[in-house]
């Protein structure tokens, strides 16, 4: 009986262990869960704080006792703090402090990522949270009766996810960001700025180019002083990003990059024998760029998958990443995939872009909103390396990302964009679609 041991109770490490059990209904699967929650989708937990749903377990996509079901042991409370390569073997310990070892025969390294915490003064203050954890969740949604203005520390995904929930529960919210733009490395500044003017028309005050340098007890208040201002507020939410969960690899043999992420191929194996990686602590296969760290929860379950099945004997590649996300900002919403004209200039691509502005659906089926998209291609060859777009909330723009998704991993050319078959009716759409506009300007 073969011994899978996997850690990490999560998406990447859960579905590995059913796709192993599916393959191998006598094996022995064991995982390492450092918490005492399993499943747990942190990417509701913003509209579960704005008061979109108020069941907390709706974000949790399976039950321990479906595990149980599968013959799957998890190990709750149990951290990880070391790994032998050459014996194959894991140290953890649990919740009362003890140690236990585990053989295993092959290891999936599923421990994902924590919230940066930035090195400053202040910041485990309380009424200071980090939103990622179920934990936090619950937390936050307490401290939301004694909190009226909110502070919050970083422009990304979750920071303006963040201010987005709290502005709908009513609160006085300030985002704080480092760098000129929100979402730098995500989107170009065509989209940051309109997703910024948006978040300012729906009352957030944002401050760009300000460096957070202490958080300090004011009173009742915690006071949030950057290198340009004060502000007193009630709660703070730390949103500067993520760090591997890798610390306990230091004196292995298992390649980290430069940020701690687990180096992979697209058979999602490590640099060690029988020992593979997925999820948020573990980089990505790109499609067009070098390799990435991009901890989405969409690769978290795709490559997990993949690793159960190549653990199983099985020699599955990925396809490649294109980072595919998107986001909804109050009346907004706008997506990405492949990759930004940053990147195309990082990575010296002859490219081109093309930014259009045009409209949604017909001018006679309300509403009809603008909806802008900006291409990414290379000069040369005129096939699509990436691509955004930004419109009105349920009003197409992501539906038309994933289109561009589609595209790019096909190798489509502005030119065949500008002539492809897209769904027409009036409710929908224009008889020259946004995409064929803007792959026919480009061409």
């Amino acid at each position: 009986m073969k011994k899978y041991l996997i850690v990490g109770a999560n998406a990447a490490g859960l579905s590995a262990a059913v796709r192993i059990r599916k393959q191998h209904k006598d094996a022995s699967i064991t995982v390492l869960e450092k918490s005492e929650v399993i499943s747990f989708g942190a990417c509701g937990i913003p509209y579960y704080i704005g008061g979109e749903f108020d069941d907390l377990d709706r974000m949790s996509a399976r039950e321990y006792s479906d595990f149980v079901k599968l013959g799957i042991e998890i190990k709750l409370n149990h951290t990880v703090i070391a790994v032998d390569t050459d014996q194959k073997r894991v140290k953890a310990i649990d919740a009362a402090g003890s140690e236990s070892d585990f053989e295993f025969e092959m290891l999936l390294l599923a421990s994902g990522a924590s919230p940066i915490k930035p090195t400053i003064e202040g910041i485990d203050l309380p009424n200071c949270f980090t939103m990622h954890s179920q934990a936090d969740a619950i937390n936050i949604k307490k401290a939301l009766n004694t909190t009226d203005k909110v502070a919050i520390i970083g422009g990304g995904f979750i920071g303006i996810e963040a201010a987005e929930a709290f502005k709908l529960q009513g609160k006085f919210v300030t985002l704080i960001e480092y760098s000129p733009n929100l979402l730098a490395r995500t989107f170009d500044p065509e989209i940051t700025d309109l997703l910024t003017q948006e978040l300012k028309n729906s009352g957030v005050e944002v401050l760009t180019e300000h460096k957070v340098l202490k958080i300090a007890k004011s009173g009742p208040y915690l006071k949030v002083i950057t290198d340009k201002v004060a502000i007193e507020v009630d709660t703070v939410i730390l949103a500067v990003g993520f760090k591997p969960n890798t610390d306990f690899l230091s004196n292995t043999d298992i390649t980290l990059n430069e940020q701690g992420a687990i180096l992979i191929n697209e058979y999602c194996q490590t640099t060690a024998p029988n020992i593979y990686a997925a999820g948020d602590c573990a980089i990505v296969p790109h499609r067009i760029s070098k390799n990435s760290y991009i901890p989405l929860a969409t690769t978290a379950n795709k490559l997990g998958r993949l690793a159960g099945e190549n653990m199983s004997g099985n020699q599955k590649a990925f396809i490649g990443t294109l980072g595919a996300s998107g986001i909804r900002v109050f009346s907004l919403e706008a997506g990405r995939v492949g990759i930004t004209e940053k990147d195309a200039k990082n990575a010296n691509l002859d490219y081109a872009t093309v930014f259009i502005k045009d409209k949604n659906r017909t001018d006679y089926v309300l509403p009809q909103t603008d909806i802008v998209i900006k291409l990414i291609y290379h000069k040369i060859t005129k096939k699509l390396l990436g691509g955004q777009i930004c419109g009105s909330y349920e009003g197409g723009a992501i539906g038309r990302v994933n289109a561009l998704s589609v595209a790019i991993y096909s190798g489509i050319t502005v030119e065949e964009l500008g002539s492809m078959d897209f769904v027409y009716a009036p409710p929908f759409a224009r008889t020259w679609d946004a995409l064929n506009i803007a792959g026919n300007v480009a061409k």
